[in-house]
């Protein structure tokens, strides 16, 4: 079975705090996977960036000082239609770092062959997560859509792919 993660595909990261041109593009191109996962049988998880009103104080937040995702708020919403795509089958995974080890934990019990990852951003969170889906999960097919995840920098989204690309991730 299939499962597509859309990864912290959300308001600060689209047009908020920490948004950046072009990522709001990327919103038809997830709708469009999220609806060829479900017609396919599979399943769908959204991973939600997530902090306390204690953000900068954190580790994280001492080194990137831009307070964003704040559970509750409007900037830690999904983006857009994207949002409006959730159904009570999905799994929302809301994760305090980077990547999730929840998600891990749910890929290796949930009997996945194929992980296929989207959202933002390809160099943080996206990469975070594929790498731990890889290590979850050594002989499923994990996959991520270079044209269906961004960040800021044209420079870092290559790089990242690279990178995925180095431990056996195939980049759409």
């Amino acid at each position: 079975m299939k499962a597509l993660v859309v990864v912290d595909y959300q308001v600060d990261f689209v047009n908020g705090a920490l948004g950046f041109e072009g990522a709001e593009k990327l919103e038809d191109i997830i709708l469009g996977k999220i609806t060829k996962c479900r017609a396919d049988g599979g399943q769908v998880i959204f991973t939600l960036d997530t902090h306390g009103e204690d953000y900068l104080s954190t580790s994280e937040g001492k080194k990137l000082p831009v307070v964003h995702c704040i559970d509750g708020t409007e900037g830690h919403a999904l983006y857009g239609k994207v949002r409006e795509a959730v159904t009570d089958s999905d799994i929302v995974i809301k994760k305090p770092a980077f990547g999730s080890m929840e998600l891990g934990d749910y890929l290796m019990r949930g009997g996945f062959d194929e992980v296929e990852l989207c959202g933002l951003v390809t160099d943080i969170c996206v990469i975070s997560n594929a790498m731990i889906a890889k290590a979850a999960l050594p002989e499923a097919r994990i996959t991520v859509d270079g044209s269906a995840c961004g960040t800021a920098s044209a420079e870092a989204h290559r790089r990242a792919l690279d990178s995925m690309r180095g431990v056996q991730i195939e980049v759409l």
